[in-house]
């Protein structure tokens, strides 16, 4: 650790945190203890803090005070961690019907935030200095598994119009002390891909951070222009917000010269899971309890397939309990071999709607079709999306003219997978606009899972 970085993080930063009045400090501290324990201590700290949690909602939350009294809960009946399970699951739409109903009577000092809408309408919320705390902590601790640090020379590549519409001249102070230059990844052209990679290469950064697309787009083009990126010392390359794809891994570690490790969470979830260096994807336990639930809502054990379900156990000012993320996911019942008690998730396999809906009813997972068109030289990106369950469109742009030979290729693929009722039109464009967050996505369905029978 160079004098800047240690000077920034045991000084700068905590300075910045205790002004903001967080917490931020001694609560990765105690996080850096609490990562080591055992799963019998980590559950047991779970389960305070979810008495806790509930018995402050219960006096404090009026649509929990109002839901437990419908149902006939009473926080001290919460003797298990299993005990979660009889409560409602939380989504997006109960948050928008009840948003005000949803914030703390206590509460103070609330911070309006809402998500990017990359799968549909913004979600709009609010948060407290006790979940930003434990936010900022549990990302703080992660990286430092890296052996990097706040203060390091870091590089964004984000899309987020929240994050990019908040460079305000303190923000930019702040951003100048710390060492962390934000590249905004909404325009990917020629121009602006020479553009970040002659910043990078004049920063030369510790760590990079950002979406796996963009990253990876960013070392595809350093690669077709010849432009050398392994030897400026990139520690790691930090991803998030987006599925990463083994392909993308392979190529931002080749082109930079570093591992990749892939992050979960989200905006609204909080910091849900990290990878370490030894490969495993930890969940912050002392923070978020992880449940993987059927259609239905009810836990599903550990190595099956469900939707990934948080409860985040400091988000007493505006409570995320069994708040449902959209996301399919499998647990593992396994510790990784780091050491570390976390509990790990064994799959992120992307959200709801990067899964698609063959005619007879079937769930196939987005990849099944990505595959394909990987598999064809001449494609250089594209887009699937799912109207129904008869017509799926397939954006690609192509290094070459588009040939019937091609065309047929892809339908047939789509079709053996899909069904052979299925309509497959394949579309040539020049470019494939961004989602509104700035992120990318390859799959696309409108079909509802709830119907389906095999997820």
């Amino acid at each position: 650790m160079s004098l800047y970085t240690l000077l920034i993080s045991s000084l700068v930063f905590p300075l910045h945190e205790r002004i903001k009045n967080h917490s931020s400090v001694a609560v990765r501290k105690d996080m850096e203890l609490s990562q080591w324990w055992d799963t019998e201590h980590l559950e047991a700290l779970q389960l305070f803090k979810l008495q806790r949690l509930l018995t402050h909602v219960q006096t404090h939350v009026p649509y929990y005070r109002d839901l437990f009294t419908s149902i006939g809960f009473k926080a001290a009946d919460m003797h298990s961690l299993e005990d979660l399970a009889c409560l409602p699951l939380l989504d997006k739409p109960k948050i928008r019907a009840n948003t005000e109903a949803l914030k703390s009577a206590n509460s103070r000092n609330l911070a309006r935030f809402n998500t990017g809408g990359s799968s549909g309408e913004p979600l709009i919320f609010y948060i407290g200095k006790e979940r930003i705390s434990h936010d900022v902590a549990a990302k703080w601790r992660a990286t430092r598994w890296w052996d990097v640090d706040i203060g390091d020379p870091e590089v964004v590549i984000w899309g987020s119009p929240i994050e990019l519409g908040a460079q305000d001249g303190l923000r930019a102070l702040r951003d100048k002390l710390l060492r962390t230059r934000l590249l905004p990844a909404f325009e990917m052209s020629a121009q602006k891909l020479d553009q970040f990679l002659h910043e990078i290469r004049a920063i030369r950064p510790k760590m990079l951070f950002g979406y796996p697309s963009a990253l990876s787009h960013i070392a595809r083009h350093a690669e077709a222009c010849g432009r050398r990126m392994d030897d400026l010392g990139i520690r790691v390359a930090f991803v998030t917000s987006e599925r990463l794809y083994d392909e993308q891994r392979q190529q931002i570690s080749r082109i930079f010269g570093c591992p990749v490790a892939n992050g979960y969470g989200g905006r609204d979830a909080g910091f849900i899971a990290h990878e370490c260096p030894q490969g495993g994807m930890h969940i912050t336990a002392e923070d978020i309890i992880v449940e993987i639930v059927d259609q239905q809502g009810a836990p599903l054990p550990h190595g099956e397939a469900g939707e990934i379900t948080i409860t985040h156990l400091a988000t007493g000012d505006f409570p995320f309990i069994r708040y449902r993320t959209g996301d399919i996911g499998v647990l593992d019942s396994k510790l990784c071999i780091c050491g570390r008690g976390l509990p790990l998730l064994k799959e992120i396999q992307g959200r709801s709607t990067d899964f698609l809906v063959a005619q007879n009813g079937t769930v196939i997972h987005g990849l099944a079709l990505i595959y394909i068109l990987r598999d064809l030289p001449q494609v250089r990106n594209f887009k699937i999306i799912q109207e129904d369950l008869n017509l799926t469109r397939v954006w690609v742009v192509l290094d070459e003219r588009l040939e019937v030979g091609l065309t047929s290729k892809v339908k047939g693929g789509f079709k053996a997978r899909l069904g052979q009722g299925v309509e497959i039109v394949v579309e040539e464009v020049n470019e494939i606009p961004l989602e509104k967050s700035g992120k990318f996505r390859y799959v696309v369905s409108k079909v509802g899972l709830g119907s389906v029978n095999n997820l």
